[in-house]
């Protein structure tokens, strides 16, 4: 079976982006799914899973999903991953850092994604040959600039309070190298790594609903997504996306001690 067409991945996101954007901004009510520390859902999430899932069954009914809301369902080779709005805590903040994240395997492997940001009217999408750039209408082929040294890098993580304590010496030696560091960005840092504004994503204890999306998106704009022991990404973990081979060997070193 053929991998699914950007004009479906199209169609799973406006299902999603109907769900989310009328309730971006409007004060909507947040429940913390984890009682050790905040871990926020809204009804944005929940019900935008939803209108994914009802759009891949009625597509695809045999395929097996695994969404953050709602879990998985199905086996067999094609398995869809779902993250409806990763960056809830910037969605609940009004920062338009937030997306969602479709993603479809194939025994294994990430093959082709999605991310769509509706209020900024951007969408990252990778067709299983190359990666696209979509803003209100203009179309762009997405390549990674070839940066090769962590001194000439911007890089970017969610924050460095989310690594370990063995880990944030680690970090804080790569950004002590790295030309300019940013925060908070969230899914968006690996889509501006695939468009070429960013050279170099860190991020540590992702979930495959996470990052599945995200790398067809890296690879086919030319990039490298691993992760710290080298290993494929789909799984989650500790990841390291880099614009080149170099910078990516670079900042294994340095993550590996």
């Amino acid at each position: 079976m053929p991998l699914p067409d950007t004009a479906f991945l199209s169609e799973l996101a406006d299902a999603a982006d109907r769900e989310t954007l009328p309730r971006f901004r409007i004060g909507t009510a947040v429940d913390n799914k984890r009682a050790a520390d905040f871990d926020p859902v809204t009804e944005a999430d929940r019900a935008a899973e939803q209108a994914i899932l009802a759009a891949i069954a009625a597509r695809y009914p045999n395929d097996a999903v695994l969404g953050e809301e709602f879990g998985a369902r199905g086996t067999g080779d094609r398995l869809w991953v779902i993250d409806p709005i990763d960056g809830t805590r910037a969605f609940i903040s009004g920062v338009p850092v937030w997306g969602t994240l479709i993603g479809f395997c194939e025994s294994g492997r990430a093959r082709a994604g999605i991310m769509s940001q509706p209020f900024t009217g951007e969408r990252y999408l990778a067709d299983g040959e190359a990666a696209w750039g979509l803003h209100r209408g203009v179309r762009t082929q997405l390549a990674v600039r070839d940066v090769r040294r962590v001194e000439e890098a911007t890089l970017f993580t969610t924050s460095p309070r989310m690594f370990e304590a063995k880990g944030r010496p680690r970090f804080a030696a790569l950004e002590a190298r790295a030309q300019l560091t940013r925060f908070g960005t969230d899914c968006y840092a690996f889509c501006m790594l695939a468009a070429g504004h960013v050279d170099l994503v860190v991020e540590t204890g992702l979930k495959p609903y996470d990052i599945v999306a995200l790398v067809p998106i890296i690879e086919q704009a030319g990039g490298i997504v691993t992760r710290t022991d080298g290993g494929r990404p789909e799984a989650g973990g500790d990841i390291v996306a880099a614009g080149t081979a170099e910078l990516h060997a670079a900042a294994l070193a340095l993550l590996n001690g």
